[in-house]
């Protein structure tokens, strides 16, 4: 006779950890889209920002089938961690910065229509930290072999033990977890400051072929930025920064995170074919 003895385990212990994450997670209304958050501390609430609307008002929908509303706190797009503040009162969930390993079941609980959900999948992928398409740096690669609803994006990750390591969102092709530490390390920021500081030269550039390699060349300058100020023009054509050849223009964006902003960069120009160079201080990108 078959011993179900071990599937039935396995399937309270699942229940169980969805059961204990439940009662943090929210589901999101913005404008036409729904989407699932998590309390992060108490009046603040994680959530995917691909799935807020550019503007008007938000609404959250408490585990006890109640609603509340909800206001931005901040938000990120390389990241894609947003931060809602609101006044209910609901327990924040707390998170873990272990990061599990290949082929470790995982559990995301969220909402769907404004109900609980529970999804369960596998770890794919995990390894070391990478670059969003629009230039966060996310501090590990997990992804998930697991099939989730758009309402669902936002959920939170948990290992099979009930620990959560991140919020799930929607890839191109697949499902992905921002883990713990990039939220640890962003949402306070947005928690003081409503937005991430990104560093900005104040340059709009082309790339171009050279003989040697890859050049940026300086299509537009703003008057009022850091470039302007050291000296940079029109027509310049970068070559390098810090000594190190340019391999980009997207690499040289890329390298203007957060801890750039004040720094000092050496920046080698060709001006008429003549090599220049220049000391910009790195300045805060203004928003949008």
């Amino acid at each position: 006779m078959t011993d179900f003895t071990p599937l039935s385990s396995l399937s309270s212990a699942l229940a169980d950890v969805a059961a204990r994450a439940a009662p943090s997670v929210v589901s999101v209304h913005s404008h036409r889209s729904r989407a699932t958050g998590f309390v992060w501390k108490a009046g603040l609430i994680i959530t995917a920002d691909e799935a807020l609307a550019d503007e008007g008002e938000v609404e959250i929908g408490l585990p006890d089938g109640s609603t509340a509303a909800a206001t931005i706190a901040g938000r990120d797009h390389t990241t894609d961690i947003a931060l809602l503040r609101t006044q209910a009162a609901i327990a924040p969930v707390k998170l873990t910065a272990t990061v599990p390993p290949l082929g470790a079941l995982s559990v995301v609980v969220a909402t769907n229509r404004d109900t609980p959900s529970a999804a369960l999948g596998m770890v794919s992928a995990s390894g070391k930290s990478w670059r969003s398409l629009r230039g966060g740096e996310i501090d590990a690669r997990i992804e998930l072999d697991v099939r989730l609803r758009p309402s669902q994006e936002g959920g939170l990750a948990l290992d099979a033990s009930g620990e959560a390591f991140g919020m799930a969102v929607l890839g191109p092709r697949r499902v992905l977890v921002i883990p713990t530490a990039t939220i640890e390390r962003v949402a306070p920021q947005l928690e003081v400051r409503g937005r991430i500081a990104r560093g900005y030269l104040g340059l709009g550039l082309q790339p171009v072929r050279l003989e040697d390699g890859v050049g940026a060349m300086v299509m537009n300058v703003d008057k009022a930025g850091p470039s302007a100020a050291a000296g940079i023009r029109q027509g310049d054509v970068i070559v390098a920064v810090d000594g190190q050849k340019l391999s980009g223009v997207r690499a040289l964006s890329r390298t203007l995170g957060p801890t750039s902003v004040g720094a000092v960069v050496d920046v080698a120009v060709r001006r008429g074919g003549e090599p220049v160079n220049f000391k910009v201080t790195v300045g805060e990108r203004p928003e949008a």
